[in-house]
């Protein structure tokens, strides 16, 4: 009975083995697997690929070729860590396996860990001199970490090998944004609508350098196209607001406000650049309430582009009724000080002059070499009755800015209320630099 029983248990415990062996030992030879992950990785399918070549690993577990192909399905999966071990192995038993150090550099790049990747690069291109996505991934790290000549130099040679790579050009358009051809920056993102006309990233980069140069209607056309194919794109919605406001279509410029604002509910030059469409429709009060919105949210990225000065005037009195608007937009300067300066502008126009001149303090505060902010808050302490303090906000924004006509002719005025006559001299000097409507004053007040 015992040699029945302990013989029925060896029958089972068979059974199971069998069973076993049968889910996990491949029955396909080591090449059949390879090539059904080959042929699943290129459908797509890595969960598929990667099973197909750890059953090959199986089979052959000191094969470099099965542990780079498993490295590249993880990668494609986002797990960078599992591809680097595979790349690790495959490199430990072929050390000039080239494809393993540039597929490793790949994974480390994911990491954002760019100078290790920069290693891995050099060495895969040492090994293979020709790989022009070595040179490709070689050049993004270099990007990545600010290297923009030398990312140059890689993507001009990945180009050079793979004339037709349209991501190349994309790729090679941003770095010379980043090195200040635009021009050049432009060709290149044309030659890559030229190759992949659906890739909307190559119509917003064009557009971004069309912007950089001034082509306020071509960046548009560009945004537009951009649109077409993402139709929620913020970054693009953003900066068609931004160019439409360059083109004086502030209607237009909210409208794409408000969607890139949908968005991205966070994009604080998103609401700057609303806040100054409404204060040019008129709408103050909702224009204040977009510049707090911008404050409260933080911190401004200097590279985002913003509204900024020269600046919207209030009429200080009669003789300056001719005085127009010249908003326009530019870089940021440093920090939040164009928030603070454009909210102060706002409250000014709606008579909130104590809140305005603090935000403009707040301005200086943040950028000490902010002229306009000197000028407009010594335009509100004149209105104020501070004419002796109107005098020196004037004055500063002269010494930063010897040219600024309107200080000149500001100045001028008060001093000329003052019984000063050297703001005679002002406005002279304001005509002189093209600010006209001084000699109407002088002609009036100074003979």
């Amino acid at each position: 009975m015992k040699k029945s029983f302990y013989s029925s248990l060896l029958s089972i415990l068979l059974i199971s083995f069998n069973g076993y062996s049968q889910q996990t030992l491949p029955t396909q030879t080591f090449q059949e697997l390879m090539d059904l992950g080959v042929m699943q990785s290129r459908q797509g399918n890595y969960p598929a690929a990667q099973n197909y070549f750890t059953q090959a690993l199986q089979l052959q577990p000191d094969n470099a070729v099965a542990f780079y192909s498993r490295g590249v399905t993880k990668s494609n999966l986002k797990d960078n860590r599992g591809a680097i071990n595979d790349f690790d192995k495959a490199i430990e038993i072929n050390p000039r396996y080239a494809d393993a150090y540039v597929g490793r550099g790949t994974s480390k790049a994911r990491q954002d860990d760019h100078k290790g990747a920069l290693q891995d690069y050099n060495r895969g291109i040492d090994l293979n001199p020709v790989d022009a996505n070595a040179y490709f991934s070689r050049g993004y790290s270099k990007s990545k970490l600010e290297n923009y000549k030398g990312a140059l130099s890689d993507y001009n040679k990945s180009l050079d090998l793979t004339p037709d790579n349209a991501l190349g050009y994309s790729a090679r358009g941003v770095v010379k944004q980043k090195l200040e051809d635009y021009k050049g920056s432009l060709e290149d993102f044309s030659k890559a609508i030229e190759l992949s006309p659906k890739r909307p990233s190559s119509y917003s980069g064009r557009a971004y350098s069309k912007m950089k140069m001034t082509d306020y209607k071509g960046a548009i056309a560009d945004y537009g196209k951009a649109l077409e194919i993402s139709p929620e794109d913020a970054e693009s919605l953003y900066y068609r607001g931004f160019c439409k406001s360059q083109m004086e279509d502030y209607a237009g410029a909210q409208i794409d406000f408000d969607r890139a604002l949908g968005q991205d509910p966070e994009n604080a030059p998103a609401y700057y650049g609303r806040g100054f469409a409404k204060n040019k429709l008129g709408k103050t009060k909702e224009a204040i309430d977009d510049f707090n919105k911008a404050v409260s949210i933080g911190n401004i990225e200097s590279k985002k582009v913003i509204f900024a000065g020269p600046i919207t005037k209030q009429i200080l009195d009669d003789l300056r009724s001719g005085v127009s608007e010249r908003l326009k937009m530019a870089e940021m300067s440093s920090e939040r000080s164009e928030v603070y300066f454009n909210r102060g502008l706002s409250k000014a126009k709606i008579g909130d002059t104590k809140s305005a001149i603090e935000d403009y303090n707040k301005a200086i505060a943040l950028n000490p070499t902010f002229a306009e902010a000197y000028f407009t808050r010594g335009m509100v302490k004149s209105q104020l009755g501070d004419q002796r303090s109107a005098i020196q906000d004037c004055t500063n924004a002269l010494k930063l800015n010897p040219k600024y006509a309107e200080a000149f002719y500001v100045r001028g005025i008060i001093r000329h209320a003052l019984g000063d006559m050297e703001g005679c001299n002002d406005l002279s000097k304001a005509g002189e630099l093209g600010y006209t409507a001084a000699y109407a004053v002088i002609r009036d007040f100074c003979n």
